[in-house]
């Protein structure tokens, strides 16, 4: 019994140790400890989220890029003609 309360505390202490050492800075956001480490859970699971929906709308990439390619030249074209009013 007293070996299995020793090794429970040098885990908990452990563990405490690495709460405290686990930090994440980008930018102007800094979090250390819990909050870091719940943040690094969340973008984990938003890059699994927006993995799927990639793969579920792969089928329909060309024709978004497509599009999207049209729009952004049909912005930059400065020598279109204009109407005369």
């Amino acid at each position: 019994m007293e070996n299995r309360a020793r090794n429970l505390r040098a885990f908990l202490r452990g563990v405490a140790r690495l709460q405290r050492s686990f930090t994440i800075e980008a930018g102007p956001l800094r979090a250390t400890g819990v909050p870091a480490i719940l943040l690094g859970v969340t973008g984990v699971v938003l890059a699994g989220g927006l993995a799927a929906a990639l793969s579920k709308g792969i089928m329909r990439l060309p024709e978004a890029l497509g599009e999207a390619r049209g729009l952004a030249e049909a912005l930059t074209s400065g020598g279109s003609p204009r109407l005369k009013s």
